[in-house]
Parts: C-alpha cells; structure tokens; sequence
C-alpha cells in the first residue's frame, strides 16, 4: 500500500478553510457529466466521489449525510452495489 503524500508544512494550502478544501475534493472527485457512462462502473471512482462527500457533509456537521455516504462507499468497493443501468439510454 502506498504512503499518502505529505505536503511541505508551508504550503499554500493553509489559506484554505477546511470547508473549502471539502469542496475541491469533491469537485475533483466527482464523476463529470462527460466521463459518466465511461466510469459509472468504476468502483473506485465511484467510491471516492462517495467518501469525498462523506468528508463535505462531515465538514458541514451533517453526520447523517455522512454516513450514508459512506455506506455507498462501502459498498462501491465491497461490490454490495452496482451502477443501475442508464435512465436515458437503458442498459448502457
């Protein structure tokens, strides 16, 4: 398993609210309106947009928000759940 990535202590990341580093990794992590059909099967993809929203709603003080999506993490990377096929496009 690889070691997280530690950034030099004087980064400019300290300029950041917690809230607001929530926000960009979420937004970072989020599956685009582009890349859905290519990775809405990915499971760690789709886990790490669910955990990365876990983190926001954690930031928010909104631990029931947390917790489910924490559980869809869960399950993205226990394979307990799968991508439901595509409303507009049926089983693609």
């Amino acid at each position: 398993m690889s070691q997280p990535t530690q950034l030099p202590k004087s980064t400019q990341l300290n300029e950041f609210t917690t809230l607001e580093l929530a926000q960009v990794l979420m937004e970072r992590l989020s599956i685009s309106p582009e890349d859905w059909h290519r990775l809405k099967s990915n499971r760690n993809s789709r886990a790490s947009e669910q955990a990365a929203a876990a983190v926001l709603y954690l930031v928010q003080n909104q631990p029931q928000e947390a917790i489910v999506r924490l559980e869809q993490a869960v399950g993205w990377l226990n394979r307990s759940i799968s991508a439901p096929p595509c409303p507009s496009h049926g089983d693609k």
